[in-house]
């Protein structure tokens, strides 16, 4: 009866996190839909709530909004609004802080988040899986004597909270592990282990003997 019963379980919770993870996804989503005229919305003309519609609007304009920005004019739209947003005291605190993180994390030419390193910590001899996100800046910088980088360490199960550390990039391992796979092995506290990649040893060739 136990064994059913965890097989059972096995089966069903990962669909019920899923099914829950994406029903909230799409509720924040239908938001975009409070953005319409109240007389334009699923309610008004149809009489009923459309779940999903709300999710294709918002990726419609993340899709034109990208379109339009890529131009000339939408590019000096963009600069004059961000010009704007700047001189307002509190939302230039929080604009410029936010599209900092983005640029960094969404940028094609970035290195945040590309790869997955293995670092000692808490202590030494303890290991746990970081990600890259940069390299120290500022002032910090003129205090940290040789090459340091930056890197986030999750918590498990819940990879949105964790560690912000900065260590000498000698005392790093970067691992042949794709990000997704680094973070499928945190999320699951190590049970979904990663394929394991044998790693490549460099061989010397025979000498020859005269």
């Amino acid at each position: 009866m136990r064994k059913y019963f965890v097989t059972g379980l096995l089966i069903l919770v990962p669909l019920a996190i899923t099914l829950w993870v994406l029903n909230l996804i799409i509720g924040t989503m239908d938001q975009s839909l409070l953005l319409l005229p109240e007389r334009w919305r699923p309610e008004a003309v149809v009489g009923f709530h459309i779940p999903g519609l709300g999710t294709i609007l918002t990726l419609l304009i993340i899709f034109l909004t990208g379109l339009a920005t890529r131009n000339f004019i939408g590019k000096q739209v963009v600069r004059v609004w961000e010009a704007a947003l700047i001189r307002i005291p509190v939302v230039n605190t929080i604009y410029s802080s936010v599209k900092q993180v983005s640029d960094t994390l969404f940028s094609s030419s970035g290195n945040a988040f590309r790869k997955a390193l293995l670092v000692e910590y808490p202590r030494k001899d303890c290991w746990t899986i970081a990600f890259l996100t940069g390299v120290p800046g500022g002032d910090v910088k003129n205090h940290l004597v040789g090459d340091y980088v930056s890197l986030y360490v999750p918590t498990t199960p819940n990879p949105t909270s964790g560690f912000f550390l900065m260590v000498p990039r000698a005392d790093t391992i970067e691992l042949n592990m794709s990000v997704d796979a680094a973070l499928k092995y945190i999320v699951s506290m190590g049970v979904v282990a990663p394929d394991y990649v044998e790693k490549k040893t460099i061989t010397e060739p025979a000498k020859v003997v005269h």
